[in-house]
């Protein structure tokens, strides 16, 4: 078990930490820009939300295979493939937490008064400088929400897991992987341990969404 909760772990963080640095600026286009398409890829970037894993999982799968380009193009250089790999489902959990990601981060920059914003700029900001120093410190929370979901999300992935990785003990099998297997072998006294473990680390990200919800509408209030 604590295998499959360190391979959880790895793979939640780094996808915590890889889709804050992708979803910043995806947010930022959608928060501040109109363009053409915008309404397409809003959707394409929701879609992930509304689709079965299993379903995403099988075209990841297709899309990321040695016969694919990307997949191809990965083994030739690497050796490996992605499928029954970390990396494939590491790429598997951005794609399928991007949503979690991206539009808490949208909706905090959204709310950003645009007066500070042109403030900044009569002061002689650049874009880059105004975003800096005007809106990432406004928006910290919506970023910590984001990766708070990501991370509790990821933690508990199961189709598109399996799908593309399988179950590979020390490789790819995860803690939600680890609990279907012992059900499976009705080992429940240890189901029963992982499962408690996932239900403690989802609780606490709702109590840390919860507190910086509140904290930010006190300081709005206030």
């Amino acid at each position: 078990m604590i295998e499959a909760l360190l391979i959880s772990l790895k793979l939640s963080s780094l996808t915590t930490v890889l889709l804050i640095l992708i979803s910043v600026p995806l947010a930022y286009l959608l928060a501040f820009y109109r363009f053409f398409g915008k309404t397409l890829l809003e959707f394409l970037l929701l879609s992930p939300i509304v689709l079965p894993p299993t379903v995403l999982g099988f075209y990841l799968m297709v899309i990321l295979s040695p016969e694919s380009l990307i997949g191809g193009l990965f083994k030739d250089i690497f050796g490996k493939t992605f499928l029954f790999s970390f990396e494939g489902i590491l790429i598997g959990s951005l794609i399928y937490s991007l949503p979690f990601g991206v539009f808490p981060v949208r909706d905090s920059f959204a709310g950003i008064p645009k007066r500070h914003l042109e403030i900044a700029y009569v002061y002689g900001y650049s874009p880059l400088e105004a975003f800096f120093r005007v809106v990432l410190p406004q928006s910290w929370r919506g970023i910590l929400t984001a990766g708070a979901l990501v991370f509790s999300h990821t933690l508990g992935e199961f189709g598109v897991v399996l799908m593309l990785g399988g179950n590979i003990p020390g490789e790819t099998q995860t803690l939600s992987i680890y609990i279907y297997d012992e059900v499976q072998a009705l080992n429940y006294k240890e189901a029963n341990e992982a499962s408690l473990l996932l239900l403690s680390a989802s609780f606490l990200s709702l109590v840390l969404i919860s507190l910086i919800g509140r904290r930010r509408f006190r300081l709005t209030q206030g």
